[in-house]
């Protein structure tokens, strides 16, 4: 049987090309063909200089004169359209990769409470005047700044809220608090003394340092290395980052200078000392301090509760993001629309022995005076009152100069003056019985609602009403006085 001759393959003539891409196996000539045309014209396109030629024209360099066999019709149009398809699926791909997860946020009723020191503070203010603030603007007041309110948390599901003793932080996460319970109580539990020890022996070439903080952790062979390493990422980067993460951003730096600063640094020694046992432990070190912390106080600190009102500082600085998140949209909420803090402050207002009434467009107001409107007989009542209260009934919002520059318009009279008193004396009278409000913007109207028919007494001209028209009159004309100038 004859032998098969093989046919020797030309490595040089594989084409590292896609099998969709079809080119007929056309033998081609070398014979008069050197290449270096060709090889310079790609040099020529890569560095960017001369003109970009076209497939068409650098195919018709052939050496021979004949065109290349390289099609540039249909085949590179669906070249161009895979490459397309294929960045598509690349861009598809890192949007899902990079895409953000949503969760779900925590079930939480959030409920801001007036501060109690603050609001035995504003309930005083008010009862020692008799002027009507604002119930909206009192409650926006309160939620200004955040030692001004309490906030209570109550989860609507069964899942408990635990907190770090009576008075320590919240979280939604046990773990959470019981991995860094020593960096939040340590301080209610321990003294804690500061002193310099005798300088670090030992040649050290290099140390290694924090990339996020600066902070340098001493050479990798140092035994207190790991431990710092390990209490810095729990102080301060534990809730950004895993572990693993944040040792990609320990850096070893070979420089003297920065070794003997960390001989300095390294010398600082802090010693916990136990408050409230008979016998105080001494503790020499943190890791230590943190050890008796756990072994001593942790197990019964962490407590569980679906309820907790904790201050508006404290809820500020939350170590659960999640919890952090809740509290300040519900904040932004509020102060948006306080109504829920609006409520709170009326009940305790009422309690308070304060009064709170609806005035024109239906707005809250608190004041120490129940206001009520005022039904009258010509002959009972004095001209100065029936003035005042017909000029408040055609002109609310009146304040008190625009009043008496109103009622008294011959101020060079010989009785201008006993004219002020008198009317001075009559506002206050009315002010203090509830028959005209004034708000703490220093304008002055009627209550709303009808009256009931009754006579109304002249006021008596008592000696404590005039001395305090006189002061109220000397108010007034000082006001005028700052008016005019």
């Amino acid at each position: 049987m004859p032998s098969s001759t093989v046919e020797p393959v030309d490595l040089l003539d594989l084409k590292l090309l896609p099998a969709w891409v079809k080119e007929p196996g056309e033998a081609r000539n070398y014979e008069h063909y050197t290449g270096e045309e060709e090889r310079r014209e790609i040099r020529k396109r890569r560095d960017g200089r001369g003109k970009r030629s076209s497939p068409k024209a650098f195919a018709s360099k052939a050496p021979n004169g004949q065109r290349s066999t390289f099609k540039v019709g249909r085949d590179s149009e669906n070249v161009r359209e895979q490459r397309r398809r294929n960045d598509h699926r690349k861009d598809r791909r890192k949007s899902e990769v990079h895409r953000p997860v949503t969760r779900t946020p925590p079930d939480i009723a959030i409920h801001f409470l007036p501060y109690a020191a603050a609001l035995e503070n504003v309930v005083a203010q008010i009862k020692s005047g008799a002027v009507a603030y604002s119930l909206f603007a009192l409650a926006r007041l309160f939620l200004e700044k955040p030692a001004r309110y309490e906030v209570r948390l109550t989860a609507k599901t069964e899942s408990p809220l635990f907190r770090l003793g009576e008075n320590g932080v919240l979280s939604l996460d046990r773990e959470l608090l019981d991995r860094n319970a020593f960096r939040f109580a340590h301080k209610d539990f321990y003294k804690i003394d500061i002193t310099q020890s005798d300088p670090i022996k030992g040649n050290f070439s290099n140390v290694a340092r924090c990339r996020l903080s600066g902070t340098l952790l001493g050479p990798t062979n140092h035994h207190n290395y790991q431990p710092q390493m390990r209490s810095l990422y729990e102080q301060r980067f534990s809730l950004r980052m895993s572990f693993a993460d944040y040792l990609r951003q320990i850096e070893i730096v070979n420089n003297p200078t920065l070794v003997e600063r960390w001989k300095d640094e390294a010398r600082t020694v802090t010693t916990y000392t136990a408050i409230g046992e008979e016998n105080p432990s001494v503790l020499s070190s943190t890791a230590e301090a943190e050890r008796h912390f756990r072994s001593n106080y942790l197990p019964d600190l962490i407590l569980s509760a679906t309820e907790w009102t904790i201050g508006g500082v404290l809820s500020r600085h939350l170590p659960d993001r999640a919890l952090n998140r809740v509290i300040e949209e519900a904040w932004t909420r509020e102060t948006r629309s306080p109504s829920n803090m609006m409520q709170e402050l009326a009940s305790r207002f009422r309690q308070g022995g304060l009064h709170v009434f609806r005035h024109r467009r239906g707005m809250l107001f608190v004041s120490p005076i129940r206001p009520r409107p005022f039904v009258y007989e010509q002959t009972g009542v004095s001209p100065s009152v029936n003035a005042i209260l017909e000029t408040l009934a055609t002109r609310p919002g009146t304040n008190r100069q625009e009043l008496f520059e109103r009622l008294i318009t011959d101020t060079a009279s010989e009785d201008a003056e006993q004219r002020k008193l008198a009317l001075a004396s009559d506002l206050h009278w009315l002010v203090s019985e509830g028959y005209v409000i004034e708000f703490n913007d220093g304008s002055l109207d009627l209550p709303r609602g009808k009256a009931k028919s009754a006579v109304v007494p002249a006021v008596p001209a008592t000696d404590e009403t005039l001395l305090l028209a006189a002061a109220t009159a000397s108010t007034a004309v000082s006001d005028l006085e700052i008016g005019g100038s």
